[in-house]
């Protein structure tokens, strides 16, 4: 980790917060729990435990991995409905293939994302591809479910490819930083990912010791997500570690450092940045329909057992 990457980040175009930005202050520091997801792959809750009214318009994200499968074990998710959301699919190491009922999907690896606009609905499959479940390796990613306001709820399905290389490579002054602008902007520089929601997503690799802080849009929340390593964020310098998420308040920039010393199996802190525009709508969420009553989760149900959402295509390539 990480796949993207550059020889030397002080060529790139150079990202800081202006002196007079507000700093964000660290309202909450939690701790994912794990479990297991589709047919059996390990993933941790990045989310869990935060008040919603700080995660809006994001709904969920699990980190998916980071494991080293042997031959034979790496799983996937069987067939399954969605409606009223995008999922994004960011793969920091291994494959997956992805289809869905409305005619998307392809292969994503190393560092590339997948951006589904499941919206009036459809249903899809992860797995990984066969030569994957025959040598086994090393797999690792990250799943953000974003909501869609009430308005585009019900458009028209939609899949991106995102290539690792097309995303958006910017430093911090001091090339301490290497940030991978996945979606949204940051200081004028737009990533590659189209967003019906507005929202920001980038993907930090900072070296030991190193510290970077970022222009923030005021009208977007900010959390942080720590794949790999061990840093300290905002002013106050808040510790928080591999598995862990800030929640961070309002303001108009935020500091992330990385610590001198990081996991012996990491040389460098690897931290997911997102921030959105909050949609501040009511939300009904029941496994993988994300509505905004309850009448409408039952319709949503009702149009999956009906067929509604698309049917498996007969053959899958999975």
């Amino acid at each position: 980790m990480p796949a993207v990457t550059v020889e030397n980040p002080l060529t790139l175009p150079k990202v800081a917060a202006s002196g007079d930005a507000v700093a964000r202050p660290v309202l909450a520091v939690t701790t994912a729990p794990s479990g297991f997801e589709g047919e059996g792959f390990p993933v941790r809750r990045a989310f869990a435990g935060i008040n919603y009214q700080h995660l809006d318009p994001f709904i969920m994200m699990d980190q998916m991995g980071e494991v080293e499968y042997a031959a034979g074990e790496p799983k996937g998710t069987p067939w399954h409905p969605h409606r009223g959301f995008e999922t994004v699919t960011y793969l920091i190491d291994g494959t997956f293939i992805h289809q869905d009922s409305n005619g998307g999907g392809g292969t994503i690896e190393n560092g590339d994302t997948q951006w589904m606009t499941a919206g009036s609905g459809l249903l899809h499959i992860e797995a990984p591809p066969e030569s994957l479940v025959l040598s086994g390796g090393l797999f690792h990613g990250l799943q953000l479910w974003v909501n869609l306001p009430k308005a585009d709820k019900m458009m028209n399905p939609r899949y991106q490819d995102i290539r690792g290389g097309e995303v958006q490579l910017l430093a911090s002054p001091d090339g301490g930083a290497l940030l991978r602008v996945i979606a949204g902007e940051l200081d004028g520089h737009q990533g590659p990912g189209i967003t019906h929601t507005p929202i920001t997503m980038i993907h930090a690799t900072v070296r030991p010791g190193a510290e970077v802080t970022l222009p923030w849009r005021e009208d977007f929340n900010g959390l942080a997500y720590v794949l790999a390593g061990r840093a300290t964020v905002g002013e106050e310098r808040r510790p928080i570690r591999l598995g862990q998420t800030a929640v961070f308040g309002s303001g108009g920039s935020l500091t992330v450092r990385a610590d001198e010393k990081q996991d012996g199996n990491t040389p460098d802190l690897e931290i997911v940045l997102l921030g959105g525009r909050p949609i501040r709508e009511p939300m009904a969420h029941y496994g993988p329909f994300v509505m905004n009553s309850q009448a409408e989760l039952k319709q949503a149900f009702e149009d999956f057992q009906a067929g509604r959402l698309g049917t498996v295509p007969a053959v899958h390539g999975m």
